[in-house]
């Protein structure tokens, strides 16, 4: 098995962030009072420094109401932190798509044959990782059909799964197994090449930067 001493490979996927409020005005009182404990001031003090009455910082605190942006620019200010850290508490909506078997949709992408099938297996719209990902399981039955070579942005991984192909890579050929993966920039020609055991299916999952 290969291994890497490569320091970008040392995130922990099993990490844990902290607990997030699903509510906004929640999240913020959380903030400000942390912030302001963390500081040692009073909500007198608070109040002294922002102009803002007790009772409505009584109010923001315990998230019982939604402070304006001019307010919320105030407390930070107030406590010498960015505007943006009042709302560090906050856990927006993440995208899920749970596709069950057999029921991911068929598409047709550029190139594709008679005998070369995708199905896509889920689709995240815009998301705050500024990633895309495209993932597809593709299956091969046709022997006498040819498949042209592929271009685009990004990166693609191939996870095979059944049947057994020599897959192009640029000027390389790789014979794909069962169990086999292949990694590469998919900005070089690519694509299967030959078909050697039918039916062949694989897992292609490609991912290229969100436009913006």
């Amino acid at each position: 098995m290969a291994k890497r001493d490569d320091k970008a490979l040392q995130q922990n996927p099993h990490a844990l962030r902290e607990q997030r409020e699903k509510n906004l005005e929640v999240a913020i009182g959380r903030q400000v009072r942390e912030l302001r404990k963390r500081q040692r001031m009073t909500v007198a003090d608070l109040a002294t420094q922002t102009g803002l009455s007790v009772g409505m910082l009584s109010k923001i605190e315990n998230g019982v109401i939604s402070p304006s942006l001019t307010t919320i620019s105030t407390l930070a200010h107030a406590l010498r932190v960015p505007l943006v850290q009042l709302f560090s508490g906050y856990e927006e909506e993440r995208g899920c798509m749970h596709v069950k078997a057999g029921e991911g949709v068929e598409i047709e992408r550029a190139g594709t044959r008679a005998g070369h099938q995708y199905h896509l297996l889920g689709h995240i719209g815009s998301n705050n990782s500024g990633v895309v990902v495209e993932p597809y399981m593709i299956s091969l039955d046709s022997e006498s059909d040819q498949f042209p070579t592929f271009q685009h942005e990004g990166i693609e991984l191939l996870y095979m799964l059944e049947g057994e192909m020599g897959y192009r890579h640029g000027d390389r050929l790789y014979r794909m197994e069962p169990g086999d993966s292949l990694l590469f920039d998919s900005d070089a020609p690519h694509g299967p090449e030959e078909l050697m055991s039918l039916p062949i299916r694989y897992l292609s999952i490609i991912t290229y930067p969100q436009q913006r």
